[in-house]
C-alpha cells in the first residue's frame, strides 16, 4: 500500500451528490444516469472510503410515500451494514425546489420559512436514523440579488430562529447531534448570508445553544472570496468550532485537509472528515429555562428559550 492509498481509517466520506452527480453543469444538461445510493455505497467501500453523506433528497426522492421512504432507507441501511460504511453527516436540500427561490429559513414569505423548517426537521430524523452525528446547514438561497429585496437584520433574526428550532428539536428527541454552518459568499445567491467563517462564528454567538453549533469550512467556498482556507480552518479550530470539513478543489488538483487528513485528489467533488468533541454540548444560556416553543418559522426575532439539560 502506498502512502496515499485511502483506507477507512483516514475517515474520508463522500457526498451522494458528488459521486452520484448526473454529469450536468450550469451550461449543460445531464450526461449520464447516476448509480443508485446502494451502488454508490458498495463502490465507495471498494475504494477505501469511511462513509457517505447526503442531502435528504439525495437518498429519498421528493414525493416518496412513507412506504417508499421506508423501503429506500431499509435498503440503504443494509448496504451500510454489509460494507461497514458509516453516515457521519447529513444535510437538507433547501435550494433546488422553486419554493426556495427567494430563500428558505430567511424567505420573506412566512409559509416558505415554515416549509423549510418542517423539511429540515424531517431530514434531521432521517440523518439521526442512519447514525449521523453532524448536521450541516448550507444556506445557498439565504441572501439577496438586490439590496432592496430583504431586510438583512430581519433575515438574520429568522436564520437564528430556524437554527434554534432545529437545536431544540434535536434536544427534545434526544439525538446526539451537532450542527455545522457552511459559509459561502455567493452561488447560487448573488450575496449569501454568513459568507465567511468570520461571519458564521459571530452569528453562532447569538444563538440559544451556541455549543451545539459549529462550522463546516469548505475549501472552494473560502477561496472564492480570495481568503486563505488555512487561516479559516485555523481560526475555526481556535474557537473549537471545527465540527466538520469539506474539501472541494473545483478542478483537478491535489488538496490537503488542514485538519490533518491525507491529501485527496478530487474533481468538483467534496470529501470530508468529522471531528467529534469528547464532551457533549451543554446549554450556556443564562436565561431562565423554559420549555421550547412550538416551531413557527416566522420571526422577526422569536428565539427558542433554553430548556433544562
Amino acid at each position: 500500500m502506498t502512502e496515499y492509498e485511502p483506507t477507512p481509517e483516514d475517515r474520508f466520506t463522500f457526498g451522494l451528490w458528488t459521486v452520484g452527480n448526473p454529469g450536468r453543469d450550469p451550461f449543460g444538461h445531464e450526461t449520464r444516469v447516476p448509480p443508485s445510493p446502494v451502488e454508490l455505497v458498495e463502490r465507495l467501500a471498494e475504494l477505501g472510503a469511511h462513509g457517505v453523506n447526503f442531502h435528504d433528497d439525495d437518498l429519498v426522492p421528493p414525493g416518496s410515500t412513507p412506504a417508499e421512504r421506508n423501503a429506500i432507507v431499509t435498503s440503504f441501511r443494509a448496504a451500510l451494514d454489509r460494507t461497514g460504511l458509516r453516515v457521519p453527516m447529513a444535510t437538507t436540500n433547501l435550494f433546488s425546489r422553486p419554493i426556495f427561490k427567494e430563500g428558505a429559513f430567511t424567505a420573506n414569505d412566512p409559509d416558505v420559512r415554515r416549509a423549510a423548517i418542517a423539511k429540515t426537521l424531517d431530514a434531521i430524523d432521517l440523518g439521526a436514523e442512519l447514525g449521523a452525528g453532524i448536521y450541516v446547514m448550507w444556506g445557498g438561497r439565504e441572501g439577496v440579488e438586490a439590496e432592496a429585496a430583504k431586510d438583512v437584520q430581519a433575515a438574520l433574526d429568522r436564520y437564528a430562529e430556524a437554527v434554534n428550532i432545529c437545536c431544540a428539536y434535536a434536544r427534545d428527541r434526544g439525538y446526539d447531534l451537532r450542527f455545522a454552518l457552511e459559509p459561502k459568499p455567493n452561488e447560487p445567491r448573488g450575496d449569501i448570508l454568513l459568507p465567511t467563517v468570520g461571519h458564521a462564528l459571530a452569528f453562532i454567538n447569538e444563538l440559544e445553544w451556541p455549543d451545539m453549533v459549529g462550522l463546516n469550512p469548505e475549501f472552494a467556498h473560502e477561496t472564492m472570496s480570495g481568503l486563505s482556507f488555512n487561516q479559516a480552518v485555523a481560526q475555526t479550530l481556535w474557537h473549537d468550532k471545527l465540527f466538520h470539513i469539506d474539501l472541494n478543489a473545483q478542478r483537478s488538483t491535489t488538496r490537503t485537509s488542514a485538519s490533518g487528513a491525507r491529501a485527496s485528489r478530487t474533481r468538483s467533488s467534496s470529501c470530508s472528515c468529522s471531528r467529534r468533541r469528547a464532551t457533549p454540548a451543554r446549554c450556556t444560556s443564562t436565561r431562565t429555562p423554559t420549555a421550547p416553543r412550538t416551531p413557527t418559522g416566522c420571526g422577526p426575532s422569536r428565539r427558542v428559550a433554553c430548556a433544562p439539560t
